[in-house]
């Protein structure tokens, strides 16, 4: 067990005596690592924040619930995951291609010549229609199988697949528009 390990651990512990001193430790050890987690799933910082809020009241809620099987962190996780979900399900409305625009990916920022960076990355997930960020964050960075995703979100796997897909279409192409303008920034 590593330090961090070992630190959350004694959080924890804290945290299931109702000790608001160890929760506020130990939201301010893993509310970095979950927002960040969240902004995958948001479409803004603001509803990220909202997705972390509900997924640390439903964490302490549900304290009795973690069994110590796999680590803390993970488990957290998984709530913040399913908060975002629950989120996306309670918004859920058809959508399909024609929700997106092409001219949603116009940026006006400057690149540098070694690519795209993390957080520009992250910008344009956030701009996919939230059907497909969500089958694109669960499937490509959460790892869940179509199966699992058509279960949590109440679509069919073959939905999943088709929304994956378009997902990383759209993805490819504003990828491909911003690394363009990059060039044709740095040509003139």
């Amino acid at each position: 067990m590593t330090t961090t390990d070992t630190r959350l651990a004694e959080l924890w512990a804290g945290c299931l005596k109702n000790d608001r001193k160890q929760q506020e430790l130990l939201y301010r050890a893993l509310a970095p690592k979950m927002l960040a987690v969240c902004m995958r799933y948001a479409t803004d910082r603001d509803e990220a924040q909202d997705i972390l809020q509900e997924g640390f009241i439903k964490m302490f809620n549900n304290a009795h619930k973690y069994r110590g099987e796999g680590s803390l962190e993970g488990w957290v996780r998984r709530i913040m995951v399913h908060c975002a979900i629950s989120r996306y399900r309670k918004a859920k409305s058809v959508v399909l291609v024609d929700d997106f625009s092409d001219d949603s990916f116009q940026s006006t920022n400057h690149y540098n010549t070694h690519g795209l960076e993390v957080k520009d990355l992250l910008k344009i997930i956030q701009k996919l229609p939230q059907a497909y960020r969500s089958v694109f964050n669960m499937y490509a960075i959460e790892g869940y199988s179509h199966q699992e995703i058509g279960q949590t979100l109440g679509i069919s796997e073959l939905l999943s697949r088709t929304n994956l897909c378009r997902a990383r279409a759209i993805l490819k192409d504003a990828v491909n528009k911003m690394s363009g303008s990059e060039q044709f920034s740095l040509a003139g």
